[in-house]
């Protein structure tokens, strides 16, 4: 079977477009790069608790509230959705497992049972977390999943859901998505800087190892496989493998932060709850392969800007980091800013 997949950005997607998830960093800067790129078209959904959360394009909508996602689909005829929803606060999914399964998995049922009966397009987003970790990572989509928490373990079952009632969907794992979050504090960078900005300390792992993306490389990569007709599970994560404390240890030093707040230590230190996963790196050749070429770049973009030992962020000898300049080079994609402003 041929698969129809366009060059990036020469391709819309079927519109009106449907974002779940916009609390998380992934929905948020995915919602805000559509509604850009096609105005009028493209709707928000958030738990209608998240009362916070607001915007002209924005509706307060659970989820797994059936009958209100199929009004919401009745009044706007939706043909494509990018499926970002999803409790990943891994403390609360442990304290509280019916809670991430209503949202996890429920949701997505809700959302299946409607967008079979339609002509829609799904793109839905899982993670590398539906793996405990290996020696030397490498994930590929044939390898068996076994999650160390609950969230990993509800992402399974939500992914199990579209492969059996919607099997013409695409399921993205993704990694950490670096960009903005709406309350400054739900992603990595966010959550990391919120600790060093009020002068508190962070502790993070060196055996927790992911494969980070920029946000503005998932947004053009959603775009072209909602345009496309590419089905089953894809690995989406960078080109970097990274541990946590690595990651603290960039935006240590980028945001000009003072390096003694930043703490190390294995995982076999945390507490027993949330469990830690450890090497979840993935294996993206499969996109990669599909595409045609490599859709990410590296977070963080410059070679320069990765630790080489565990003091690294200590040494500022003629560097001067700041909180601007990790919003340049961190939050965003500096290339593909400057690949932007080239094609305006």
């Amino acid at each position: 079977m041929s698969v129809r997949l366009p060059p990036l950005n020469d391709d819309s997607p079927p519109l009106p477009l449907l974002v779940t998830g916009v609390a998380g960093v992934a929905g948020y800067n995915a919602l805000a790069y559509f509604s850009s790129r096609y105005p009028g078209q493209v709707v928000g959904i958030r738990q209608a608790d998240n009362w916070p959360l607001r915007g002209p394009n924005i509706v307060a909508c659970d989820a797994e509230d059936h009958s209100g996602l199929l009004r919401l689909f009745d009044a706007w005829q939706f043909r494509s959705v990018l499926d970002c929803a999803g409790n990943c606060a891994l403390r609360a999914c442990e304290l509280d497992s019916r809670l991430a399964w209503r949202t996890n998995v429920e949701g997505l049922v809700n959302l299946a049972s409607i967008v079979v009966e339609r002509d829609v397009r799904l793109v839905h987003l899982s993670i590398d977390l539906v793996f405990a970790g290996r020696e030397g990572g490498g994930y590929r989509e044939h390898d068996p999943t076994d999650p160390v928490t609950v969230y990993g373990k509800t992402m399974v079952a939500a992914e199990q859901v579209l492969a059996d009632w919607a099997p013409r969907s695409c399921t993205l794992r993704i990694s950490l998505p670096m960009g903005v979050s709406f309350n400054g504090h739900a992603g990595a960078i966010d959550w990391i800087q919120s600790r060093f900005k009020k002068g508190r300390p962070a502790t993070l792992y060196f055996d927790e190892i992911r494969t980070p993306t920029y946000t503005d490389c998932l947004n053009e990569l959603f775009e072209c496989l909602l345009a496309s007709d590419l089905a089953g599970v894809y690995h989406a994560g960078g080109p970097r493998r990274l541990s946590l404390y690595e990651i603290a240890q960039i935006v240590n030093r980028v945001g000009g932060y003072d390096p003694a707040l930043l703490m190390g230590c294995p995982r076999r230190e945390a507490g027993p709850i949330p469990p830690r996963a450890g090497d979840v790196t993935l294996d993206s050749s499969k996109l990669v392969a599909a595409l045609g070429r490599q859709p990410f770049t590296p977070w963080p973009y410059d070679d320069a800007l990765m630790p080489t030992h565990r003091q690294w962020h200590f040494d500022r000898t003629g560097w001067t980091g700041s909180p601007e300049l990790l919003a340049q080079v961190l939050y965003r994609n500096p290339r593909r800013s400057a690949s932007e402003q080239r094609r305006a």
